[in-house]
């Protein structure tokens, strides 16, 4: 049997592990060969298809890389590709082609909710053999406690909440912390609550920059001249707009909302305000021992269900253990927080405000 492997979407640690896991249980345990495709499904539209054997030589140590050895990408729709004339074509038809060309009988696709329905659609269009395991240090993607990436991105996240920590303390200042979040803020809320902070901002809970304020001030009342402000970069402004920015190639991602914040800050209470944005920097480095097992275990289960023949499924962690799901439940939406979320609630007993009114 002939298995491929793709990354696909933003990078984040842990995929090596969740390839080392996959080329691990084919080979040795079902006797399958492997292949790692190149840069998504950009490799796919390659003639030859641009895809490596993934053998125990080729995945040697790869396991506390951060990354992904096969490379990826989140640009190039199959279905409204660049046409390189300001234009886009449909190349679906050339990246199907690419599996059977490669003479696949299956294709693990490894990528958050906006991969994988791509993948599922190609797989649904061309007789594709798929199985999802989900990515995304957002850890939005649907049905699944734990996705690949979060864990590290938290980890770096909290980091930069400590060193942050003890420049305000020094100062007297407030610290603002814009992380990433696309539609979810998990990765704010938990770090927040794991680094301390004073306010965490996140896209499901509506909040005023009054109570923000005044979060800032109550602590001043009590000696504390220095806070700590935790925003994910799809929260909106006061004024109930996302902030973009736009990039060479035309195109807009979340950013600047930190600074929106740290402005209105200083100009109502006359604290000294500064923000860092953390930006990419949450993606790199080795992952942590939690994305490492989440990834190894997801990367096992991911084979066997190929070998059992059953496809169109994700693997998911829930209740402490690794399931499958259908891949169709998954891709039709996102995982937000839930204002009644554990962790929402342990937030408020810490005393952390959500910039929500009193």
């Amino acid at each position: 049997m002939r298995l491929g492997v793709l990354t696909s979407g933003g990078d984040c640690a842990g995929l090596n592990a969740v390839i080392r896991a996959v080329m691990l249980r084919a080979v040795y345990g079902h006797g399958m060969e492997v292949f790692g495709i190149r840069e998504a499904t950009h490799g796919l539209l390659c003639r030859p298809v641009a895809a490596i054997p993934l053998t125990s030589e080729t995945t040697s140590g790869i396991l506390h890389l951060g990354g992904t050895i096969l490379g990826t990408t989140n640009r190039g729709n199959p279905y409204a590709y660049p046409n390189g004339e300001g234009g886009t074509v449909d190349r679906s038809r050339e990246i199907i082609q690419g599996y059977h060309e490669l003479g696949l009988d299956a294709l693990i696709g490894i990528g958050g909710d906006g991969s994988l329905a791509i993948l599922r659609k190609l797989a649904l269009a061309g007789g594709w053999n798929l199985v999802g395991v989900p990515k995304t240090i957002d850890n939005d993607v649907d049905l699944t406690e734990h996705a690949v990436g979060h864990s590290t991105s938290v980890e770096i996240a909290t980091e930069a909440v400590d060193r942050l920590h003890v420049t305000a303390a020094s100062h007297n200042r407030v610290m603002v912390l814009e992380v990433m979040g696309r539609d979810a803020g998990y990765i704010a809320l938990s770090a927040g609550i794991a680094g301390g902070a004073d306010v965490v901002l996140i896209p499901e809970i509506p909040y005023r920059l009054e109570a923000v304020c005044a979060k800032i001030e109550e602590r001043r009342r009590i000696g504390r001249n220095f806070s700590l402000v935790v925003v994910a970069e799809s929260v909106k402004s006061p004024e109930g707009s996302v902030r973009m920015v736009t990039d060479a190639h035309g195109q807009s991602r979340y950013g600047g909302i930190g600074r929106v914040i740290a402005e209105e800050v200083a100009k109502r209470t006359g604290a000294e305000s500064r923000v860092t944005v953390l930006g990419h920097v949450q993606r790199g480095g080795s992952p942590s021992p939690l994305d490492r097992i989440v990834a190894s275990a997801f990367g096992v289960s991911a084979v066997d269900l190929v070998a059992q023949g059953r496809f169109d499924r994700m693997v998911a962690w829930q209740d402490r253990r690794v399931v499958d799901v259908p891949l169709e439940a998954v891709t039709a939406g996102t995982r937000a927080v839930d204002p009644n979320d554990t962790l929402v609630h342990t937030a408020r007993g810490l005393g952390i405000s959500f910039g929500e009114p009193a």
